[in-house]
């Protein structure tokens, strides 16, 4: 699906039209699943509940849906936003797919045009060993066109080993961008720091007052069950450039187990923070990236 989609994005012209017909296709499901309450206006109109005054309430949306409805205001409505993503070399794997970057890329684009979309206002940084690139937080259509190109040449980069120091960046990022913002972060989690400086860093985001929805990218089939044939390999950390031969059934057990221990503590640690935590598989579909956005969108109101 995801080399399909890349042939898609040459031969189409864009990320943008991908990223557009991503979300068309993702909002139309939306009116056949149990999700229909999110509908294309939903950053425009909230649902009625009882005991609020009827003043604004949208007659005419009641008459084509016999639901109520009151109209919100651009500014009760405007979302700040800042999309993270990890480009540090280890976001490449698998080579030639580069999976878990693709994945990222296109659902970042995906997001970039439904926040548009809503007159909401989108910055996107990419970092790696440090904060490599930082935008302005706007929606004007010429910032859009500058996110999706920055997007698109990440898809083409050819990284260089580095490792990851996430803490550091969202440290930075914590104290750079406008208050009361949603960060939603793109990251496989593979890091060359210390656990408890991540969750300090993920603590700050949340100190200053942001929402945070971090999507942990990876291979299910390789790197979270660890399933390669029972044969030799030549593992090569992308980051570090290390190699190591070996068998993988002799590591399997132990490997999955300290990765597992691992993600349990960032879950428990997301959940204690309140930070939504999306465990999301680089050969899947990019529809729990939009229905996580619209869940946390929803419950920013």
């Amino acid at each position: 699906m995801l080399s399909q989609n890349f042939n898609e994005v040459r031969q189409a012209g864009g990320l943008e039209l991908l990223a557009r017909q991503m979300v068309e296709g993702f909002i139309t499901g939306l009116h056949k699943s149990p999700y229909h309450g999110f509908s294309v206006e939903f950053a425009e109109h909230r649902l009625y509940n009882e005991g609020q005054s009827t003043r604004h309430i949208d007659w005419k949306v009641f008459a084509r849906t016999d639901r109520l409805y009151t109209k919100q205001y651009e500014e009760e409505t405007n979302l700040r936003c800042l999309i993270a993503l990890d480009c540090s070399p280890s976001m490449y794997y698998p080579r030639p797919e580069m999976q878990k970057i693709k994945f990222s890329v296109y659902a970042a684009a995906a997001l970039c045009y439904l926040l548009s979309r809503q007159r909401d206002a989108v910055g996107l940084a990419l970092f790696s060993d440090q904060l490599d690139m930082l935008t302005e937080v706007k929606s004007t259509p010429a910032h859009i066109d500058k996110l999706f190109n920055l997007l698109n040449k990440q898809l083409h980069a050819a990284p260089a080993p580095r490792p990851t120091h996430m803490a550091d960046v969202l440290h930075i990022l914590a104290e750079k961008i406008h208050k009361r913002s949603l960060v939603i972060l793109f990251t496989d989690m593979f890091d060359d720091g210390n656990e408890e400086d991540i969750f300090k860093s993920l603590q700050h985001l949340k100190h200053n007052k942001h929402e945070v929805l971090l999507f942990h990218i990876a291979d299910h089939e390789t790197e979270l069950a660890f399933n390669f044939e029972e044969r030799p390999y030549e593992f090569i950390d992308l980051e570090s450039g290390e190699k190591l031969k070996l068998n993988p059934v002799e590591i399997k057990e132990k490997f999955t187990s300290e990765l597992h221990e691992l993600h349990t503590r960032l879950k428990i640690k997301c959940d204690q923070l309140k930070i939504d935590f999306i465990s999301a598989d680089s050969r899947k579909n990019y529809f729990e990236v939009l229905q996580a956005y619209l869940i946390k969108r929803a419950k920013m109101r």
